[in-house]
């Protein structure tokens, strides 16, 4: 799978409970994931401590949108949460 670079929607709005080292408790949706990089990329991507949630993840129009901000109105609405104004 590749993901839409400079995007990282998933890696934001994405609730994972699976604990990981940075993420003991795992982590709330719309809470930037502590294993994103400066350059939105996933530090753990091929590694064995990356979350099901994560690994399981499927990009798709549908879910990504065309652009961050799509895909960041779809994940919010997916996971429930509510835009800041």
């Amino acid at each position: 799978m590749e993901c839409r670079e400079h995007c990282a929607a998933c890696c934001i709005y994405l609730s994972i409970s699976t604990p990981t080292p940075l993420h003991p408790s795992g982590k709330k949706a719309g809470e930037r994931c502590l294993y994103l990089t400066d350059d939105l990329r996933c530090s753990i991507y091929t590694d064995p401590i990356r979350p099901k949630a994560c690994a399981g993840f499927k990009t798709d129009p549908i879910i990504c949108g065309n652009s961050f901000q799509k895909a960041r109105q779809i994940m919010m609405a997916l996971e429930g949460l509510e835009a800041k104004q």
